[in-house]
């Protein structure tokens, strides 16, 4: 087969050629548009699950689905070593200027441009820093507005201006954010903060995130109203039916088909994981003679896609981890034979130390993001497959 014709695109939030079994959260965020565009309440929306389930993928098209209503959009990545000021400032700056354009008063979004440059020159406490720091903004600071320094109080002045340029033009605003389980907890609070305020006045600005499993613990920790702030998306694997058309649709535009035995074996491979799914898929076509393609060419193919994981799906993570943090999680999978959650307790008593002394080697895993706490006192692995790869290792 040619690999300049394969169709498949194993990477991280790299748009897959076929965006299979979604249809349930497109549909319900082509609703959320709708109700805000008539001027009804909504919430913000947050998905979550493991890495590898194509939660970046899905917030990259519900971007998509906002801007075809000429809605303004921004999106930012979190990061655990950086505050939330920066990045939303830049996201929201792209967001205005995609309606600015059509905004009845220039003035009007010249102010909010103001406002917007001296909530993101907060971030910097320095004042000599600040003054050699510059957003990008081409307005003059407007003072009073959005930069007390207290990241709540100006999130929420700051997104209500931003939702009445919104309400003016007759669109409105969304703001993504991906691994939102990293933003700092002030962070985190502001935005439950400023989603509150905005869906009391029935503003037309939301807030998609995107994360692991524990986000919505991150976020009831932050407000403990937070679980009616957002609605919430669970984002799992795929199942038989979505996962085989995820591999035929594609193959179909390139005239190749796939025997019914080729298809259960790449199943039985990817495990209904989109990143797993993609990266047998490309494999497969790379090594099939032509069309169809059969179980003996998945079954070829099968070591190159093993590999491709092991190296930058499975390995790079792990090289991430102290000596440390590696017991641990060689630990997590010994005793996690499907990859479920482990209690803590029984990690302690297989390594045969107090569970206090392990704290520091669970909280860093949790930083790096390897691991989340699946409820309370049970730990989970954030990658699909994970405890496999390991005790693959150690064989």
């Amino acid at each position: 087969m040619d690999p300049v014709r394969n169709p498949y695109a194993p990477g991280a939030g790299q748009r897959p050629p076929e965006l299979a079994g979604r249809d349930k959260q497109l549909t319900a965020f082509e609703v959320v548009l709708e109700r805000i565009a008539r001027g009804r309440p909504e919430r913000s929306v947050v998905l979550t699950g493991l890495r590898g389930v194509g939660k970046t993928v899905l917030l990259n098209h519900l971007r998509s689905a906002a801007i075809a209503r000429s809605w303004g959009t921004g999106k930012i990545e979190a990061r655990p070593d950086q505050g939330l000021r920066r990045p939303l400032s830049s996201a929201l700056h792209m967001a205005v200027r995609e309606i600015a354009a059509a905004h009845p008063d220039p003035e009007s979004v010249d102010h909010f441009l103001g406002v917007l440059k001296s909530f993101a020159l907060r971030a910097t406490a320095d004042k000599a820093m600040r003054e050699r720091w510059q957003p990008g903004i081409d307005a003059p600071a407007v003072k009073g507005r959005a930069d007390s320094g207290d990241i709540e109080i100006d999130l929420v002045e700051l997104l209500v201006d931003a939702a009445g340029l919104a309400r003016d033009v007759g669109v409105g605003i969304a703001l993504f954010i991906d691994e939102m389980q990293d933003l700092g907890p002030d962070d985190v609070s502001a935005i439950c903060g400023a989603c509150h305020e905005l869906s009391q006045d029935t503003a037309p600005l939301i807030v998609v995130g995107a994360g692991l499993p524990h986000l919505p613990a991150v976020l009831s920790a932050s407000k403990s109203y937070s679980e009616r702030l957002f609605t919430y998306h669970r984002i799992d694997r795929l199942d038989r039916e979505a996962a085989d058309h995820a591999l035929i649709a594609p193959a179909e535009r390139e005239d190749v088909e796939f025997t019914a035995e080729a298809l259960d074996v790449l199943y039985e491979n990817a495990d209904g994981y989109p990143y797993f799914v993609q990266a047998y898929g490309k494999a497969t076509w790379d090594v099939a003679a032509g069309s169809p393609i059969t179980a003996d060419d998945v079954r070829v193919g099968a070591p190159a896609a093993e590999e491709e994981l092991a190296v930058g799906f499975f390995g790079s993570r792990y090289e991430r981890a102290t000596p440390a943090e590696r017991e641990y999680m060689r630990a997590m999978a010994d005793l996690a034979g499907d990859d479920g959650p482990v209690a803590t307790s029984k990690i302690a008593v297989e390594l045969g130390r107090k569970p206090a002394s392990l704290s520091p080697a669970r909280d860093g895993l949790i930083k790096k993001g390897l691991i989340y706490s699946a409820e309370r006192g049970f730990i989970g692995f954030t990658v699909p497959h994970f405890g496999r790869y390991l005790r693959a290792q150690s064989d």
